[in-house]
């Protein structure tokens, strides 16, 4: 009885001990209770805390793929390097380099040049901190009211984070970057940088990068010398600079110039009797070169420059190249007349194109429809899906590991893991037995994943590696081709198996000189040979199977009537990017079609209008008949008659013969000639370099006149080496 009444007792005076404590801790928190307006105040501060610190974990996540494009060591300097570009033949092409832009102080920049941008491109650049909330509001209304885009929102700033560190794709993301790179410029740099930095950056068309550049191309003077009507000009290129170049439009460049004196009149920096004069005596332009300039190529060997020439601490270069004029030409007219004419109805508004010899020299390159938008190199740094064109290197892997180009395979049903591959019919399989040729023309996917699976994904990707294709990953859709590859690349490796097997890294350098003339670079000298990678036996199956695709599967429109061609078609999911990869036995050429933005084309498979634009290329490309035979294939009947004519003609002429067509710069030979004025040139500057340095006259005999004294420095033997007529460039090679 005891304990039971120990028990009650103690659990009645536990249960009244915390009534007294619930009650005390009661009474203490009703003094903090709000009620009112107070209560209200304490709701909205605690949400909007809430909401903050998840807004601040969302723009972290959203700034930090902007800040990882940031390379700090290089933001703020153009590269070390002044190039001077030469084609094969030795013809001068264009520039790149530190001395096109940033050479003049921005003290030295004209007021009047400086006033002209800031009034067209950004007029409160001084009032914002990278972003114009209230300029973008005002140009939203313009462009609503106007029904379509008379107005850019974008500051100074937000271009100067997308020349610097991104691309000019249209999208939300690049857009998202470019707002934080905004704040990021805006918080490490004083508006007087910034200013001077978009000024040496922006591209001003004919290939002029900066002020200082427009103004040497322009007008053939220093951007210090440029008056008001020139300055006009200048600052109405931002906006488009092929659109507006004087060059290709000249009263489009002249209208446009006089909307920048008017808007320098709204702003309120000039009086309209001011800019009046402007108005009467519009600039002059001055024919200084061909506005024709590869500008894709020249990006790309700008880049091949820099790595080629790291650590060698020369600077002031002059680089020949592997660039082809007229095949550049005839790959922007193929690229531009399909998306100019098909583009509107497919949907298709970007492209690349890429032409190689089989050896990786690269003859021609675009990266996009047009330079002056866009400056970014679609062939050499967009990583687009490779669709069905990926599956050269699963079909390479199964011939490397018991496969034949007589197997028998499947078209039956096939997983990897829960997911199983479709055929573009929307069949998972018909499950009967095809040759390894009927799957591969007609691009079954079903098969192709199981041949991944069979071989061993790892061996497709160690094999993608081995033909120099970067970034695949291992997947199990892998055979279709969705990781993203760069079209250079891709191009190259199809090039292997048009050389027999080797190695086929693109390149566009072949020797580079210093400011002395001297050789510091040479392909043939400084690159070591070309690995084998494949074996002969299966790049002459692969090129089996590819013909098929051209003869009787998904590529007929790539058929060429003059030579035999073989290929790939690619297609991405939803029809994103289209491709048609293929070659000859003189040129190996990759085409993608596509939009920046990923939207989808309409229906547009890599047999359709890539087919077409390679054909259409492939045929203006060969200048001569005079094909090799592609490896594992039969000698084109058009190839057995041309030889036969040459022979006859060498039979019957051969002092005629030895200039035929066919012996000299063929698509698949370089150039073996330089231009005669070119050469002399370098025989005047050679001799000038000469007495210069003290060198005796009887030491000055110039290679080509009368005397036997040979070339006493190494630009006289550039000279001669390159310039006589009838030997090869050094450096150069045959065709493979």
């Amino acid at each position: 009885m005891r304990l039971d009444s120990w028990i009650d007792s103690s659990l009645a005076g536990i249960w009244e001990r915390f009534k007294d404590g619930y009650n005390a801790a009661s009474s203490f928190a009703m003094r903090f209770r709000l009620t009112g307006w107070t209560r209200l105040f304490n709701e909205l501060s605690s949400e909007a805390l809430t909401l903050g610190a998840g807004g601040l974990v969302v723009m972290y996540m959203l700034a930090l793929p902007a800040f990882l494009e940031v390379d700090e060591d290089k933001y703020l300097t153009t590269g070390k390097y002044s190039v001077k570009f030469l084609d094969s033949r030795g013809n001068e092409i264009g520039k790149r380099g530190i001395n096109l832009n940033d050479a003049i102080p921005l003290e030295e920049i004209p007021q009047v040049l400086i006033h002209a941008t800031m009034a067209t491109e950004d007029r409160r650049f001084y009032e914002h901190f990278g972003i114009d909330f209230i300029g973008t509001a005002r140009a939203l209304v313009a462009n609503a009211n106007a029904g379509e885009t008379v107005q850019g929102g974008s500051t100074l700033t937000q271009q100067l984070a997308k020349n610097l560190f991104l691309s000019s794709e249209r999208s939300l993301q690049r857009k998202i970057k470019e707002v934080f790179l905004s704040f990021w410029l805006e918080s490490r740099l004083t508006k007087q940088q910034i200013l001077k930095l978009y000024l040496d950056r922006a591209y001003m068309g004919g290939g002029a990068f900066g002020v200082e550049a427009a103004a040497q191309f322009y007008f053939g003077k220093s951007v210090r010398e440029v008056n008001m009507a020139e300055a006009a000009m200048m600052a109405g290129l931002y906006k488009a600079p092929t659109k507006y170049a004087p060059h290709a439009n000249l009263p489009a460049a002249r209208a446009r110039a006089n909307d920048v004196l008017s808007n320098l009149v709204e702003a309120g920096l000039y009086t309209r009797g001011q800019v009046h004069n402007a108005r009467l005596n519009p600039a002059r332009v001055i024919e200084t070169r061909s506005t024709s300039s590869p500008d894709w190529f020249l990006d790309y060997a700008y880049e091949e420059i820099q790595r080629v020439m790291e650590g060698k601490g020369q600077y002031v270069l002059t680089a020949r190249t592997t660039v082809d004029l007229a095949m550049q030409q005839a790959a922007d007219n193929a690229l531009q007349s399909t998306i100019r004419l098909e583009g509107r109805n497919a949907r298709l508004k970007s492209g690349a194109l890429v032409s190689m010899e089989p050896d990786g020299a690269v003859r021609a390159l675009v990266g996009g429809l047009d330079y002056g938008e866009s400056q970014f190199n679609r062939a050499t740094h967009a990583r687009r899906q490779p669709g069905s064109s990926f599956k050269l290197y699963v079909y390479a892997t199964a011939l490397e590991n018991g496969f034949t180009s007589k197997s028998i395979v499947s078209d039956s049903p096939v997983s990897c893991g829960n997911w199983s591959p479709k055929n573009y019919n929307g069949g998972g399989g018909s499950g009967r037995s095809i040759s390894i040729g009927d799957a591969f023309k007609t691009s079954l996917n079903t098969t192709a994943v199981d041949l991944s699976l069979k071989a061993g994904r790892d061996k497709v990707l160690e094999m993608t590696q081995r033909l120099g294709v970067e970034g695949v990953k291992k997947t199990c859709s892998m055979a279709l081709g969705d990781t993203g590859i760069t079209p250079i690349q891709h191009t190259g490796a199809f090039a292997a198996f048009a050389n027999g097997g080797k190695l086929a890294k693109p390149y566009g350098i072949l020797e580079v000189f210093n400011s002395k003339g001297d050789v510091v670079y040479s392909r043939e000298r400084d690159e070591p040979p070309a690995p084998q990678v494949i074996r002969p036996r299966v790049a002459e199956q692969m090129n089996q199977l590819m013909q098929l695709v051209v003869t009787e599967g998904t590529g007929k429109k790539a058929a060429l009537e003059f030579t035999h061609s073989v290929g790939k078609t690619g297609t991405s999911s939803s029809y994103r990017d289209a491709w048609f990869m293929g070659f000859t036995g003189a040129l190996v050429t990759g085409v993608w079609l596509g939009n920046d933005d990923y939207t989808k084309m309409n229906n547009i498979t890599g047999g359709s209008l890539p087919a077409q634009t390679w054909s259409n290329f492939m045929s203006v490309a060969h200048q001569s008949k005079d094909i090799a035979t592609i490896l594992g294939l039969t000698a084109h009947p058009a190839q057995i008659a041309e030889k036969q004519r040459l022979a006859e003609q060498r039979r019957l002429e051969p002092a005629t013969a030895a200039a035929a067509p066919g012996t000299g710069d063929t698509p698949g030979r370089r150039a073996s000639i330089m231009p005669e004025l070119t050469r002399e040139a370098l025989k005047r500057t050679a001799t000038a370099l000469r007495k210069a340095g003290g060198v005796p006259p009887e030491a000055q005999q110039v290679p080509g006149t009368s005397g036997a004294q040979q070339p006493t420095s190494a630009l006289d033997r550039r000279a001669e080496t390159i310039g006589a007529p009838g030997q090869a460039i050094a450096g150069t090679r045959g065709r493979p």
